[in-house]
């Protein structure tokens, strides 16, 4: 996705969550226990004004006091409209950045860039779970997901890797998004994990549209939602490989 694309779907899905959070901010987050969807909506909020920071300040280094300085109390009556103050000062910000522009990330890439797939990603799972703490959950569009499964084996899962403590020989799974002309090999090997996009035969197959194959590496959605073809077994052996973060 361009980057244009990338803001649209930060304005759609920081849309969404705020009618989800105007449902019920007491609302429990079965998918994150600790949470109700208010504490979610400080949490989403507080995110995207520290990333507004960083990319409109072209911070060289993490932005500290992250929660210091920006999260509020989630019983406040205005939590909604100071969400979507956020999420407005996150898009102006992007919208008038440079994509190329060098700026502090935890990933090897250093730009911009990197912050317009990782804020539409995180801002489309976060409103998925605010909607399914009411009850209903719509899909993630196709193309975002699918970058959101791409960013998340090619990106996050090298450090959740290095997080295990399961020595790898050569299991293979192959994730295969069903709606989107996208496929991935993960082979672990050692203490290695590696990606290769692109079809080809794995140890266990893992088939389902682009938003189930992000919801369930996000540890959203069991595997029962998916088609799995090959050694079921071995993919419950996925979360040995890549613990959760």
């Amino acid at each position: 996705m361009k980057p244009t694309g990338y803001l649209d779907a930060v304005q759609r899905e920081a849309a969404a969550f705020a009618a989800a959070a105007r449902a019920g901010v007491g609302a429990r987050v079965p998918t994150c226990p600790d949470w109700s969807v208010g504490e979610l909506t400080v949490h989403l909020g507080t995110i995207h004004r520290w990333v507004a920071e960083t990319v409109r300040t072209c911070a060289t280094e993490r932005v500290k006091g992250r929660d210091e300085r920006w999260a509020i109390d989630a019983s406040r009556p205005d939590l909604v409209e100071w969400y979507e103050e956020s999420a407005r000062e996150l898009q102006g910000v992007l919208a008038a950045a440079d994509p190329s522009a060098p700026v502090w990330t935890f990933a090897p890439d250093g730009t911009v860039r990197f912050w317009y797939r990782r804020q539409a990603v995180e801002t489309a799972i976060h409103r998925w779970d605010a909607e399914n703490a009411h009850g209903s959950a719509g899909q993630i569009d196709g193309d975002l997901a699918a970058a959101g499964v791409e960013e998340y084996l090619a990106g996050f899962g090298a450090t959740l890797r290095s997080m295990s403590t399961a020595e790898g020989r050569g299991e293979s799974f192959h994730f295969h998004a069903t709606d989107t002309p996208c496929e991935w090999l993960v082979t672990f090997e050692g203490d290695g994990m590696h990606v290769e996009p692109g079809h080809a035969k794995g140890d266990v197959a893992v088939r389902g549209k682009a938003s189930l194959l992000l919801l369930f590496l996000w540890h959203r959605i069991g595997s029962d939602r998916l088609e799995v073809f090959g050694d079921d077994e071995l993919l419950g052996r996925w979360f040995d490989f890549v613990p959760s973060p």
